[in-house]
């Protein structure tokens, strides 16, 4: 992509994701995260009136009646986006690529934060980091993060998001608002979901496109795997194949939902035919 061609593209998500982000999500996203990033401050004997959930049970078993924690909420908050720019990105069938829909979920994300006077910070990941942005605020910082989801060639196809999730826990040592963007086509990242989930406010969403989710009838059919460049013929008139591709899809689904929530952690899926802006919306309210 030219460098003009670039430049208008970049301006066209912003218009777009920058007047979502101004008129609808900016107060969701406030009063869903807000008092997020807590710090602990001190301890104070109980008052009527304070809530419970708030008691200190060390601090009252040592002295015998009753202290809670208090808590000051921080300035600000830091957004981290950590998005898999991996081969099967590309893929994408009648409305777009996973990939441009990631970048505006994405940029809508950043905007958000931006107006909520939050920092941002991208990493975009393989099966290795591809590339690390550390947070920073401001518009241009935003626009550059939008570039390089439009722009950037990875120098891997494959995936591992155990891998990005373990540089974000070495990256990034305080609490921060975590939104992982990916299609979940990965294993054995149980381990690092379950650090990241305890450190951080974390939301997988989950990109794909519908097409992905069973096998079409249609013969003998020469395949290449996006992320390993292997090319070899389906038969996609065997009902068992169809069925075994269809119960291999839907357990990597399952996988990724019982992850989340085993983790306490947020996750949300969307098709590239649906509406983002939908179902952020009502991730948002459900949480805030």
């Amino acid at each position: 992509m030219d460098t003009k061609a670039l430049l208008k593209k970049v301006r066209k998500i912003e218009i777009k994701t920058r007047r979502l982000s101004d008129h609808v999500f900016g107060g969701e996203y406030h009063s869903t995260f807000k008092g997020r990033g807590m710090t602990f401050s001190e301890v104070r004997q109980y008052q009527f009136g304070d809530d419970v959930r708030a008691i200190d049970w060390n601090v009252t078993a040592r002295y015998n009646e009753p202290f809670v924690k208090v808590f000051e909420e921080e300035r600000e908050l830091t957004l981290m986006l950590v998005v898999d720019v991996s081969g099967s990105k590309a893929f994408g069938t009648k409305t777009q690529f996973k990939r441009d829909f990631v970048t505006e979920i994405a940029a809508t994300l950043a905007f958000s934060a931006l107006q909520n006077n939050d920092k941002v910070g991208l990493i975009l990941f393989s099966d290795q980091i591809e590339l690390y942005i550390p947070p920073k605020k401001g518009r241009s910082h935003i626009l550059r993060i939008i570039r390089e989801l439009l722009e950037f060639e990875p120098q891997s196809t494959q995936t591992a998001i155990a891998a990005a999730l373990e540089f974000l826990s070495s990256v990034q040592k305080k609490k921060a608002i975590v939104f992982l963007l990916s299609d979940f086509i990965n294993e054995g990242y149980d381990k690092t979901l379950r650090i990241a989930a305890k450190k951080h406010d974390l939301t997988g969403i989950r990109i794909y496109d519908p097409m992905e989710e069973a096998l079409p009838n249609l013969g003998m059919v020469p395949m290449v795997d996006a992320e390993t460049g292997k090319m070899q013929w389906i038969n996609t008139f065997s009902k068992k194949q169809r069925r075994a591709y269809s119960l291999r899809y839907a357990l990597q689904v399952e996988n990724f939902e019982a992850l989340f929530k085993k983790n306490g952690a947020g996750q949300l899926s969307c098709s590239v035919e649906e509406s983002y802006v939908k179902k952020l919306l009502g991730y948002f309210k459900s949480r805030g």
